[in-house]
């Protein structure tokens, strides 16, 4: 398993693609936008750009991308600044960059209707393909980075493998579970400060002086990483699996094998590899609550048809993770893995209605 070429959402726009099943993605777009808009209202009267370059990271694909540059485009038009922006919309080789592109023509034209009398900025949108662990852009070139439902993900996969006794550490699992060793915990964390701490180096060389980011992933309310909030709907994935091995489908070693390649920090944990890097100085940090069901908007404890909320929150994990599941226990097992998912994680939320914490750090370059 390859994290440059497995790692992506599920392409097209078919019903299972990741572009009919991201709508929890979406609502975060909408939590964060006053976030952004007051950071590119700041870096234009800070900076005072005569063109602004602004650079999605982990665009993906689907209408979220073009949601994220059309808050961009509003803000500039309400704005007195007359500047033309140059959209990057970044993300791994494996992305569907032609979904968005395909997409670009009808956007244009939305975007004429819905300014129509008005005077948006001229936009240029371009892709630009490579992991944002790497350095993407030239030296001070951009103005504003963005990154939605991205930084949870790490560089690489953990092979959890003891050197000494060649067995897993994780066995059973494929996250951070009651039954993870501190070890193998500690990988995880160890990980996410190198992959943090180098994610800010890298585009603090990119920004221009003054840029700004706006960064938004899922974290954890705990500052228990064995109470984390992905450690739920991860525990009941690989429940999943593990039913799959009692069936003879896959093979105990193969889940034993697996841990996959994120980590979902406290903000205590986000502030301190922040200080730790000297490089920016924190706008505002916050933390918010998100259904897991993207079709519950509801602010309550109770779940209305917890069978319903199971296949949509199996939809919206398997558009993220077919993929990489693809990849490492093959395609064939796919479908009844995510249907004993679905059955997983109703029985869960007729016990107990749980949600994810998301992270929403607005960051300034010093």
């Amino acid at each position: 398993m390859k994290m440059d070429t497995d790692l992506h959402m599920a392409q097209g726009g078919g019903e299972r693609s990741y572009s009919n099943n991201s709508r929890l993605q979406r609502k975060a777009l909408f939590e964060t936008k006053q976030v952004l808009h007051k950071a590119i209202r700041e870096l234009c009267s800070a900076v005072l750009p005569r063109n602004l370059v602004v650079v999605d990271l982990g665009c993906s694909s689907g209408e979220n991308t073009l949601i994220f540059v059309s808050e961009v485009i509003n803000t500039l038009t309400m704005s007195d600044r007359q500047v033309e922006v140059q959209f990057f919309l970044n993300d791994l080789p494996g992305n569907d960059f032609n979904y968005v592109f395909r997409s670009l023509g009808k956007f244009e034209e939305s975007i004429a209707a819905e300014h129509k009398g008005g005077t948006p900025p001229r936009f240029y949108i371009a892709g630009m393909p490579g992991s944002y662990y790497t350095r993407l852009f030239p030296s001070q070139s951009v103005h504003l980075f963005h990154s939605s439902y991205c930084l949870q993900w790490r560089s690489r996969i953990l092979d959890g493998l003891d050197a000494n006794t060649k067995t897993y550490l994780n066995k059973g699992n494929i996250y951070i579970a009651k039954t993870t060793p501190p070890s193998v915990v500690k990988l995880y964390q160890e990980l996410f400060q190198m992959d943090l701490l180098l994610f800010l180096k890298l585009r603090h060389e990119e920004l221009v002086v003054g840029g700004q980011m706006v960064l938004t992933f899922l974290g954890r309310k705990d500052e228990d990483v064995y109470k984390g909030d992905l450690n739920h709907i991860c525990g009941l994935l690989a429940e999943s699996v593990q039913s799959l091995v009692h069936k003879g489908l896959v093979q105990q070693e193969k889940l034993d094998a697996f841990n996959l390649p994120i980590y979902g920090p406290s903000v205590d944990e986000v502030k301190a590899v922040v200080r730790k890097s000297e490089l920016f100085d924190i706008s505002s940090v916050k933390l918010f609550r998100s259904n897991w069901d993207p079709y519950d908007d509801s602010g309550d404890n109770a779940v209305q048809d917890s069978l319903q909320s199971g296949l949509n929150v199996a939809k919206s994990i398997r558009a993220v993770m077919e993929p990489l599941f693809a990849s490492h226990f093959g395609v064939s097992v796919l479908d009844e893995l995510f249907k004993q998912y679905a059955r997983n994680v109703s029985k869960h939320l007729q016990r107990e209605k749980t949600m994810y914490s998301v992270i929403v750090l607005s960051l300034r370059q010093r």
